[in-house]
């Protein structure tokens, strides 16, 4: 596509340096953008993480920085709520286990070389198979390898460069929709053979992505918290249109949104109740919201805490915690109650159940019943917000204080940065804490399967036992309570085997009536998607997605 006489990625190297300073001491958006377009946009953000390998992370944090450096096979359309379609492929067909996928022709990778079927290939190798020269490795790999390709792909043919034939262990529902997720980002095979085979070696990339994307990965500035991105001349989509994007990192909500406001940063995100009303009523900016498809939950650790492997315990707590002054005092009407894993809008979601009452009293006899009226344990929770929970240290110490009501000691372990936070929660290390999840392909099995199955082999769950150790072979730790109950397992695998709506969505019902009576979390809220927005951004440029994106390479800049 014919590109603009001045070459952006040249243009952003030599004078990245004194944008990203405008940035920050600017105080307007004159200094961020070309006089005939382009410019600058500036992405605000609450946290840094330090590795942009979309195969290392689950952190959405990252995900907002892949999605414009990488592509997959399948794409969300933007603002559409999880309608696909066409990525590096054109054309796709799921029919029994066999997904076909037509790729697109002459498109390039960052660093010059062809995309190809081989690519496609390699990059799902390097995520799943153990065989492979270049696997990323256990330890290494994110938890979204198992469930993203592992446990469903065979084989893999790619002898035809433009077409790609991915051979199922079995029937499975969501499998297009995972090509469309940020983990299922397309990477360069040269780029991970050049790496090296050695596990350690691969871990490499998320210093230097090379993808397919509207966007090049520029500099990753970590003492400054800022990463650097400049525009793609070569790109085989529409867009970008503009030069640049820089994501900085402001932790605190309401100077966040003061950055909007002021013309220092052009969109951020995790808004709370406070700066979204910063936002309302402001002349410079705008508050842009979708409903959203995602939970905020607390999950209780059954490996760790002997106490919460009492169904009778977790329920009591569910009752202790008032979940409604959470969503109206602290979130002040930007989410609403959950009452269940599955948020509303999504296929299966059971209409008929309710979140628990807070209802103390009942709590505390609960509690007596079961030998626990002195318990004591720790919630971990993160600092920085998000966007199912975007006050978390209000909404932990309202958990604290609730429970401290019924007789409970609750000790609250702070973290500073959310990448630390994930690294010990994924290890299991906490008894209690604070997790959400948005969606990755708007499918229930995101959901159900994803957050509450453990992944392993059903016969590893011992009789009578409705959880297990995370050293159990094939343990996913996406599942932060340890919750292994075999009659859930078996439904939602029945379901994300079937092809026919009508009976998934029976199932994830039934399955959703389960996680509720059983109470591995205290299901907090559905949140919705809220940005903000500066004046300077073209109206209708920029389109909040629930799923996907963001989508900044249809960004204009006045």
């Amino acid at each position: 596509m014919a590109r603009d006489t001045v070459d952006r990625r040249s243009f952003l190297k030599a004078a990245g340096t004194a944008t990203v300073a405008a940035t920050t001491t600017a105080g307007c958006l004159g200094s961020l953008t070309g006089g005939g377009g382009g410019g600058t946009l500036v992405y605000a953000r609450g946290d840094h993480p330090t590795n942009y390998d979309p195969q290392q992370t689950t952190s959405g944090e990252v995900a907002k920085v892949t999605n414009q450096i990488f592509d997959q096979l399948i794409r969300f359309k933007p603002g559409s709520g999880g309608q696909l379609g066409d990525g590096l492929a054109t054309e796709y067909s799921l029919e029994g286990t066999t997904a076909t996928l037509t790729l697109q022709e002459g498109v390039t990778f960052h660093n010059g070389e062809e995309f190809t079927a081989a690519d496609a290939k390699a990059t799902i190798r390097r995520f799943t198979d153990s065989e492979y020269d270049y696997y990323l490795g256990d330890k290494n790999r994110s938890g979204y390898g198992p469930f993203t390709f592992g446990s469903w792909v065979k084989s893999i043919d790619a002898s035809n460069d433009y077409e790609l034939k991915i051979t199922l262990t079995q029937k499975y529902a969501p499998f297009l929709r995972n090509l469309a997720m940020f983990a299922a980002a397309i990477l360069s095979k040269a780029q991970i053979e050049s790496l090296g085979a050695n596990p350690s070696d691969q871990v490499a990339l998320g210093k230097d992505p090379k993808g397919t994307g509207p966007f090049t990965f520029e500099e990753l500035d970590n003492s400054n918290q800022r990463v650097k991105l400049g525009a793609y001349d070569d790109y085989w989509g529409d867009g970008p249109n503009v030069d640049g994007v820089v994501f900085s990192t402001i932790k605190q909500n309401s100077t966040r949104v003061s950055s909007v406001i002021e013309g220092e940063s052009h969109i951020t995100d995790n808004l709370d109740s406070q700066s979204s009303k910063q936002v309302q009523n402001s002349d410079a900016a705008s508050l842009a919201s979708k409903n959203g498809i995602n939970v905020g939950y607390m999950a209780f650790n059954m490996g760790r805490k002997e106490a919460f492997r009492k169904k009778k315990v977790r329920q009591a707590i569910s009752h202790a915690v008032n979940t409604k002054a959470i969503v109206d005092q602290i979130y002040q009407g930007f989410a609403s109650q959950a009452d269940q894993p599955l948020p509303p809008d999504v296929l299966g979601h059971n209409e008929n159940l309710s979140p628990y009452s807070t209802d103390k009293e009942k709590a505390k006899s609960m509690l007596e019943e079961a030998g626990e009226a002195d318990l004591e344990f720790e919630l971990a929770t993160f600092s920085n917000p998000r966007g199912y929970n975007p006050s978390p240290i209000q909404t932990a110490n309202q958990v604290k204080s609730d429970l401290e009501n019924i007789g409970l000691t609750v000790n609250i372990n702070q973290f500073s940065t959310f990448s630390s936070y994930l690294e010990y929660t994924d290890a299991g290390k906490h008894d209690a804490c604070f997790l959400g999840w948005y969606t990755d392909n708007a499918d229930p099995d995101n959901f159900l399967y994803v957050l509450l199955d453990p992944k392993v082999e059903m016969d590893a769950v011992p009789d009578g036992q409705d959880w297990v150790s995370r050293d159990t072979e094939g343990y996913s730790t996406l599942n932060a309570a340890g919750w292994a109950n075999t009659e859930y397992m078996e439904t939602v695998r029945e379901a994300q085997s079937t092809y026919d709506e009508a009976k998934r969505k029976s199932l994830y019902k039934e399955a959703n009536k389960m996680a509720h009576e059983e109470a591995p979390w205290i299901f907090v809220d559905y949140a919705q998607t809220l940005r903000a927005v500066n004046e300077q951004v073209e109206s209708d440029s920029y389109t909040v997605s629930s799923v996907g994106g963001p989508y900044l390479e249809t960004v204009t800049l006045k």
